[in-house]
């Protein structure tokens, strides 16, 4: 989705159409409208043909764009629970895991980075009372396998508030949610983790539209995107001009927010009235 998004940019800012990059590629303007939504894998030979024709000389600039589009025809590891991951999500997995900043902001519930086992284990069931033993199991693996991400040596900058009405929620009983709240305790100490809580005293805040999360990716080379998650799908936002109204709303729930500092006193007031 982001190289899609990228050389979808080039081209437009060229002035170039969608049947005139078909035709430089030996290809029809929907195939160029499917990569450019990241609907189907790329070629290097294509991509190497779109940056020539857009005008993009710069052998730094090709070099990055066409080891991501290469990158980007490689399954993931996620690709291995497509059994359990609707479409619309298997976007998101990717992208989470090559974000080097994750801002989020959650109502209803512990966002799924912070999810202990069991807590994760009684949303998932809340969710789909159909679903079977089996694929409840398979799900909780895929949501602890995208907490790696967390351990890694270099890991990606976890910003997050979570709302008040989330932690007192008892999800999966009183021991699931005290097991949940000491989670978050001790991971509100890692060096790269900011965590937060939004007050029930905090009326009308900047997050009363429900839940966000923005990715940034390293560098810079890649525009940041905003996933808005619905009941049956989700929104990809990136845009300048959407992603920097996401960013000030994100903003401004940090500073309406408790502070950092605040949330472990928060949490452990919480776990004792649990």
């Amino acid at each position: 989705m982001l190289v899609g998004a990228q050389l979808r940019r080039l081209r437009e800012a060229r002035g170039v159409s969608r049947e005139e990059a078909g035709n430089a590629i030996r290809a029809s303007h929907s195939k160029i409208s499917r990569l450019e939504l990241g609907r189907t894998s790329f070629k290097r030979r294509d991509v190497a043909d779109l940056l020539t024709l857009y005008g993009v000389t710069d052998d730094a600039e090709r070099a990055t764009l066409l080891s991501l589009a290469e990158q980007a025809s490689v399954p993931g590891w996620w690709q291995a629970y497509s059994d359990v991951v609707p479409g619309w999500f298997d976007a998101f997995l990717g992208l989470e895991q090559a974000a080097c900043v994750i801002r989020s902001y959650e109502v209803q519930f512990v966002p799924g980075l912070l999810q202990t086992e069991n807590y994760a284990r009684s949303v998932i069931q809340l969710g789909r009372r159909d679903v079977t033993g089996p694929e409840v199991e398979r799900r909780v693996a895929l949501r602890m396998r995208r907490q790696e991400l967390l351990y890694r040596s270099n890991p990606p900058k976890l910003w997050i508030v979570i709302d008040e009405g989330a932690l007192r929620r008892l999800i999966g009983g009183a021991a699931t949610m005290r097991a949940q709240i000491e989670h978050l305790i001790r991971i509100a100490e890692f060096p790269h983790v900011t965590l937060q809580i939004m007050p029930f005293y905090a009326c009308g805040h900047s997050g009363a539209a429900g839940p966000i999360t923005i990715l940034r990716f390293p560098e810079g080379e890649l525009p940041d995107v905003v996933y808005l998650e619905q009941l049956g799908g989700a929104l990809y936002l990136d845009k300048p001009a959407e992603t920097e109204r996401y960013w000030h709303v994100m903003n401004r729930l940090d500073i309406e927010a408790e502070q950092p500092g605040a949330a472990s006193s928060i949490l452990q007031r919480i776990l004792k009235e649990i």
